[in-house]
């Protein structure tokens, strides 16, 4: 089991009570975001934090926590273009829209990434369709060396 230190916890918190902030500002209705354009809304928040140096102190650490969190994962080597395609090749497979977001922030990459996903994927996916969702997130996402 992995374990997370109290300081990841509280890391982990705060991104998430960031994350409900910057929904509501674009309205949370519209869309979900992924964890590519939460990135690029902290950069730029970081960005006009850093020019007009107005913004509360912590806002600007947890900002600054998460996008450096953020360049670490799969959403550092991703682009708007990259994840159109991405979502393109995923219309034939019937995903629900969180699904398809989870697939965007963490590529699978094996068959028993797709199940912990995709509800009931045994019942809605074929082992072809598995494969080709495998296929497409690492030919559009290749994992980082």
């Amino acid at each position: 089991m992995l374990e997370i230190t109290q300081d990841e916890n509280k890391l982990i918190i705060n991104i998430n009570l960031l994350i409900l902030v910057i929904m509501e500002i674009i309205n949370a209705n519209t869309a979900f975001l992924s964890n590519f354009e939460v990135m690029q809304i902290l950069q730029q928040l970081k960005d006009n934090t850093q020019k007009k140096h107005k913004r509360e102190a912590s806002l600007a650490t947890v900002t600054y926590e998460t996008v450096r969190y953020l360049q670490d994962t799969e959403c550092q080597h991703q682009s708007s273009e990259k994840i159109k395609n991405f979502l393109e090749s995923l219309k034939s497979f019937k995903l629900t829209k969180l699904e398809k977001l989870m697939m965007v922030n963490t590529p699978p990459r094996t068959e028993l990434e797709i199940q912990l996903i995709v509800q009931e994927s045994e019942e809605r996916l074929s082992e072809n369709d598995v494969k080709l969702i495998i296929g497409a997130a690492n030919e559009i996402f290749p994992q980082a060396s």
